[in-house]
């Protein structure tokens, strides 16, 4: 299972064989509280008001109004500080160059790790620098830091430091740490900094020897981002360097290549799975080819790796039998896909998703709204995706043509344009469905169902679906009152939440 990976490019090729509080006059300085004490808020809310307002006077006026500010000084404290101020460095940074003031306090890696964080995202590289060189002079480095620190640098591509970094680190006794560095790789690549990711890996190869999770996280990531070409690259350094290709790395790189239609070579690093490594094959590599082959209609060949999967004894979930129940309908075998879908014993949304998504492609919309009441009838609820689908399979994509003026997408759309004053855009739009040549404006039926996703939208949708049954469409009426419904359940258990 150690074969190259070539792509050349343009175009792209795989060739694989595997691929507050008023201010007292107590001088009494702030003292260190109990751990676990609790944080006063009119305290909190009085400190973060001097910080904020005289963030840039003196440090000694600063100092002053803070010494005279009656608040227990603890790390939650400054930890409660730091999230009212989560994009602005310099009143935290001010508050902590208080807090050095005071004999009693003594910093730890979480509250400078929070420092860091919030210095991080204002992007004050130089300021970063000193303190992470503080934290290090005081052995108050942790792989948290590394990740923070990193990233921070990586985003201004601030690369030379990003290596320096770990220099710097390895003189203060955090030696070069293989752990660490997959830490940060994971980090970075899943921040979609892949290209930075591979620059600190192999800067730092004289010191730290990359191991196969490094590669694959490096592989994961530039997958992710849609680099066919620099994975493979990655994946022969891999492979030169004596590594096995990671069953989450070689499972990446298939769905990345079935995405961009690269059907064939995706299957042939799959049979060299096969051949080679049948035994690594598991449940999720299996969901994946057969979901794949049955979105693109190879029903025949799913139902092959289907069995070889059955005869190894791993058994199917619910996502996979819900792959082949979609290409059962594929085909229009809409008896069959029935028939999966009854032995499944508990049945979830993927399931309902598919089955439904599968009987609007064959344009049976009302057999679709059915299957959405019993889910609903054997307790399986709806997502926003299951009512968009089920609309767009009612409407279409772009709005409905029908026989009545009431439910005609043209009336409609033309009435809204009359109700905000917008007369000569409709008479314009009539003109050009009049002369043939009309393109309809895409409905947002996700932005559509936001807007009443509320109290106020039942009233809404209960008056939509008295007139759509006044005209016989009782299932898209239906659709309408049970989206309303559950929405206004789901409002009012936010609202007792917050309460």
């Amino acid at each position: 299972m150690s074969r190259r990976i070539s792509i050349i490019a343009p175009p792209i090729k795989l060739q694989s064989h595997l691929l507050l509080r008023t201010l007292t006059t107590d001088s009494n300085p702030p003292q260190l509280a109990k751990p676990n004490s609790p944080v006063n808020p009119s305290h909190l809310l009085r400190v973060c008001t001097i910080l904020y307002q005289q963030q840039n006077s003196p440090e000694s006026k600063l100092h002053s109004h803070l010494r005279s500010c009656e608040f227990d000084l603890s790390h939650e404290f400054f930890l409660q500080v730091c999230n009212k101020f989560p994009y602005s460095w310099k009143p935290i940074y001010k508050f902590f160059e208080f807090t050095q003031t005071q004999p009693h306090f003594k910093h730890s890696s979480i509250t400078f790790n929070k420092m860091v964080d919030v210095i991080a995202k204002s992007r004050n590289i130089d300021l970063i620098w000193d303190v992470l060189t503080e934290m290090a002079r005081r052995r108050l480095v942790t792989d948290r830091t590394f990740r923070i620190a990193l990233k921070s640098l990586a985003s201004a591509r601030e690369m030379k430091k990003c290596v320096e970094f770990f220099h710097l680190m390895n003189t203060h006794e955090f030696n070069y740490s293989l752990d660490t560095l997959n830490k940060v790789v994971e980090t970075l690549c899943g921040s979609k900094m892949v290209v930075e990711a591979k620059f600190i890996v192999l800067k730092l190869k004289p010191w730290i020897k990359p191991s196969g999770i490094t590669y694959k996280y490096l592989i994961v990531g530039f997958c992710e981002v849609g680099d066919l070409v620099e994975a493979s690259k990655v994946w022969n350094l891999m492979v030169d360097e004596g590594f096995e290709p990671d069953i989450d790395a070689i499972e990446k790189m298939m769905e990345t290549l079935f995405k961009t239609n690269r059907f064939d070579e995706a299957m042939k690093l799959f049979q060299s799975m096969r051949k080679e490594r049948i035994e690594d094959l598991g449940l999720s590599t299996y969901r994946l080819v057969i979901s794949w082959m049955c979105k693109g209609s190879k029903l025949a060949q799913a139902h092959v790796v289907f069995e070889e999967m059955h005869k190894r004894g791993i058994r199917a979930d619910n996502a996979t039998l819900a792959a082949l129940v979609y290409g059962l309908l594929t085909k229009a075998r809409i008896r069959e896909a029935y028939k999966i879908v009854e032995g499944i014993e508990k049945p979830d949304i993927s399931v309902y998703h598919e089955l439904i998504k599968g009987l609007l492609r064959l344009r049976k919309a009302s057999e679709a709204t059915q299957v959405f009441r019993e889910m609903i009838e054997r307790g399986c609820e709806p997502t926003m995706h299951t009512y968009i689908m089920l609309l767009q399979g009612h409407l279409g994509k772009r709005g409905r043509k029908g026989p009545d003026p009431l439910v005609n997408f043209e009336t409609i759309f033309v009435g809204g344009l009359i109700k905000v004053g917008k007369s000569l855009e409709a008479t314009k739009y009539v003109e050009r469905i009049l002369g043939g040549g009309a393109e309809v404006p895409r409905f947002d039926y996700n932005r559509f169902l936001y807007c009443f996703s509320n109290e106020e939208g039942v009233v809404m949708f209960e008056e939509v679906g008295k007139k759509l049954r006044e005209v016989g469409l009782v299932d898209l009426a239906d659709i309408f009152v049970t989206y309303g419904e559950r929405m206004t359940t789901r409002e009012r258990r936010r609202r007792r939440a917050v309460d």
